[in-house]
């Protein structure tokens, strides 16, 4: 819900100036979202605890989980920063400075949320008696097909901001 409110700030603030960024603003962060949630269940992680668990089992899933975080959270080489940027830079144009200035020290904030469940997902293995690096588990029947393009759209898009500025 944080991120949600937070990222519909960045739309409300663009809003008046250029309805289109707003627009691109709102597909990446659904196009974000929904690539997060997916790897979410495809994991079957529920809470802060299960995410934790899951880089013994699914080590590539939980980095791209981290990847994916990093993004919605707007670090700059990810696809996350672009809207950001392009959103700051639109309104210095229009002779606003206290306004992006805020919104950048806000992300902040945000971008603290997700360092946090970075954090708890990748960066931290749960104790575990074993000497086995993976648990022997049973292969996943989750068939989902669009997961490897969502993911690759959802955190390498940033090179394609100069074609996108032409748009608006």
């Amino acid at each position: 819900a944080y991120s949600s409110i937070a990222h519909m700030g960045w739309m409300t603030a663009i809003l008046a100036y250029n309805p289109t960024m707003t627009l691109l603003n709102l597909v990446l962060y659904i196009l974000m979202t929904t690539t997060t949630f997916m790897l979410f269940m495809y994991n079957s992680s529920t809470t802060t605890l299960s995410l934790s668990l899951s880089w013994n089992k699914t080590p590539l899933i939980t980095t791209s989980i981290l990847v994916m975080m990093l993004s919605l959270g707007g670090l700059p080489p990810l696809t996350g920063f672009m809207p950001k940027w392009m959103i700051i830079q639109e309104l210095t144009k229009n002779d606003s400075i206290i306004m992006p200035t805020l919104m950048a020290i806000t992300a902040l904030l945000n971008l603290y949320f997700y360092m946090r469940l970075a954090y708890s997902t990748s960066l931290t293995m749960f104790p575990s008696t074993n000497n086995m690096k993976i648990k022997w588990q049973f292969t996943n029947t989750k068939q989902m097909p669009c997961l490897a393009p969502m993911i690759i759209i959802s955190t390498l898009t940033l090179p394609l901001t100069p074609m996108l500025s032409v748009l608006n």
